[in-house]
């Protein structure tokens, strides 16, 4: 392997399934023969946005349910850095839903690794966004009272280029979507199945390995309609790949200034040059 990515011990509950999803990402990333520096994970709170602290790659961890906006301004101040954002079912669809909403609308070229687990993991079992109505939980002991949000669909909706669903039982899998994600030009939404051991006891790997299977060879993942009904492909049968890939522009390509020219970090900043724009002022 021409590059290897050091892994720090983690905090995590043992089985929990975010051990494989750090396992399939640096298998990725390796894979994909990128360097440790080439490579930044921006985080949010909560069990999975621990990932930068436990692999050796730039990190930002903020605040919960802001894994999205430093991400975003990572990739505009530097385009040639590999951006991934690493967060939980609820940073994401939860308090973090309208980063996600307006970061699908803009288009910026990061990967999102979403580590769905359908609880709060680090709360002690509160319902996510995720959570099967009618699922009793630590919090909703009569069970949740809300229909859970459908993330593919409604990235889908949005007019997300890229849309996939991973499972962190079936690494080799969960491998290729990453590295399909990481080298897609665009927002790259990935949801990971990733079954809480302790706090949540419906949705376990036997409960998802007996559900998930894999999206056939022959499967148009260019046809929206049909990326629609998969993902609401949801109960017995849960498919699991790229439901959706399409070429769309980019919001940094849509700045001449940013597309043509050197990254904004590297270019050199004359505080001077402001006068012209406070003349305005005077």
């Amino acid at each position: 392997m021409k590059y290897e990515y050091e892994l720090y011990e983690p905090s995590w509950c043992p089985g929990c399934g975010n051990y494989m999803i750090r396992t399939a990402l640096k298998q990725a990333l390796e894979e994909l023969e990128l360097e440790p520096h080439e490579v930044v994970i921006a985080s949010g709170i909560g069990q999975a946005a621990k990932m930068p602290h436990y692999i050796k790659v730039n990190g930002f961890n903020g605040l919960h349910g802001r894994a999205l906006p430093p991400a975003i301004g990572i990739k505009l101040a530097n385009k040639n850095l590999k951006v991934i954002v690493e967060s939980g079912d609820g940073d994401t669809y939860g308090e973090g839903g309208n980063h996600f909403i307006h970061t699908i609308r803009r288009n910026i070229d990061i990967a999102h690794f979403v580590h769905d687990n359908q609880i709060y993991g680090l709360t002690k079992g509160q319902a996510s966004p995720t959570t099967a109505m009618g699922q009793k939980t630590t919090l909703q002991f009569d069970g949740v009272k809300m229909e859970p949000v459908q993330p593919l669909a409604l990235a889908l909706t949005m007019g997300a280029g890229f849309v996939a669903r991973g499972f962190s039982g079936d690494i080799p899998h969960l491998v290729e979507i990453m590295k399909e994600a990481i080298n897609y030009k665009g927002y790259a939404l990935v949801d990971i199945f990733q079954p809480c051991v302790v706090w949540n006891k419906v949705n376990t790997f036997a409960w998802y390995k007996e559900r998930v299977y894999h999206l056939p060879e022959d499967y148009d993942y260019t046809n929206r309609e049909e990326a629609f009904k998969k993902a609401m492909e949801f109960g017995d049968k849960i498919p699991i790949g790229i439901l959706y890939k399409v070429e769309k522009e980019t919001y940094e390509d849509k700045f001449d200034f940013i597309k043509n020219g050197p990254p904004l970090v590297d270019r050199e900043l004359d505080p001077m040059d402001a006068e012209k724009l406070l003349e305005e002022f005077i």
